[in-house]
């Protein structure tokens, strides 16, 4: 119908081509110009008069022609038609159904839910009729019954999953020997009467993982470590080396005798009380906090308690860093 009525259209324009016809016929145009130009109003005016003679009433389809095959391929479209429009959005996820298996699990539903659509009108001959027994309406008693879920299942989060209970932690055994030059001190719980004599100047002391205990050292001896303990108490006379507290929470430290350096990192209250020959030690900490230096004050065994310093202050002098601790202004 459109080819129609565009010919119809051109027909109807006849007269104003034949001007155009006249306008480029003069006589100083080219022969074969005038005559290209009279072919091809030609054209228009046979084409007019075949559409009156055959085409009266629009184009009409012959009756007596080849059965189209149903298995023929549709023509292709022309390059200058429009590229045809997006398909819809896909319906969405049904959320409370299986999830996909890597298997086959059978036909995809969503192929046969495209695949009705793709029908068009044809797609309500799928439908079967309902009878006016099986209408709530017209059938009373079935306003009664519940609903018939007939679609997928609506979405239920899981059953959150009961907690995995933590596994125990094992406990391991005491230890206190003396393993070629090392004394070892383990895993003491509540134990206040740990004792390691018969020191000798080579040997050292490591203490790792001591809880509510006290470890008294008789002797001289290289150097003493306490590692990851808490509420631990270390009471000792004479080390030519140093003293390290390291990952430890609230412990205390008493020398009898002499220490030259006590080191403190990363432990969490520290309490250390010199005797009147270790007042010359240093103290050396990092990422420390909560310590405290006690220092002997008259004869009968008092001690005055100094804090370490936790705040610093840091300024540039002109020609290096200069870091001065500080107070915190109450």
């Amino acid at each position: 119908i459109h080819t129609e009525v565009m010919l119809r259209l051109k027909c109807e324009r006849l007269p104003s081509s034949h001007f155009a016809v006249l306008f480029s016929c003069r006589p100083h145009r080219d022969k074969t110009h005038v005559d290209w130009v009279k072919a091809y109003l030609l054209i228009w005016t046979d084409l007019q008069t075949y559409i009156k003679q055959h085409h009266t009433t629009g184009l009409s389809w012959s009756r007596t022609g080849p059965v189209a095959s149903a298995s023929a391929a549709p023509p292709s479209a022309p390059a200058g038609c429009p590229p045809p429009p997006p398909p819809g959005p896909p319906p969405p996820a049904d959320l409370g159904g299986p999830c996909p298996s890597g298997g086959d699990s059978g036909p995809d539903p969503r192929n046969a839910l495209f695949a009705a659509l793709n029908k068009g009108s044809d797609i309500t001959t799928g439908l079967k009729h309902v009878s006016d027994d099986q209408k709530t309406h017209k059938n009373p008693g079935l306003r009664g019954q519940g609903a018939v879920r007939t679609g997928p299942k609506p979405f239920a989060s899981p059953t959150p999953r009961p907690a995995a209970s933590a596994t125990p932690t094992q406990k391991l055994p005491p230890v206190l020997e003396l393993d070629g030059k090392k004394w070892k001190v383990e895993n003491q719980e509540d134990n206040q009467n740990l004792l390691i004599n018969n020191t000798e100047l080579k040997q050292v002391v490591y203490a790792f993982k001591c809880n509510k205990s006290t470890l008294t050292v008789k002797g001289k001896l290289n150097s003493i470590i306490i590692d990851n303990c808490k509420k631990t108490g270390l009471v000792f006379d004479d080390v030519v080396g140093i003293v390290e507290i390291i990952n430890c929470k609230d412990v205390k430290i008493q020398v009898i005798g002499k220490v030259p350096t006590i080191s403190i990192n990363k432990t969490d209250g520290c309490h250390v009380y010199l005797s009147k020959d270790s007042l010359s030690c240093e103290i050396v900490s990092a990422k420390s906090s909560e310590m405290n230096i006690l220092v002997p004050k008259g004869e009968e065994g008092d001690f005055a308690e100094f804090p370490v310093p936790e705040q610093f202050k840091t300024v540039w002098d002109g020609k290096k860093l200069a870091t001065t601790a500080t107070e915190i202004a109450g």
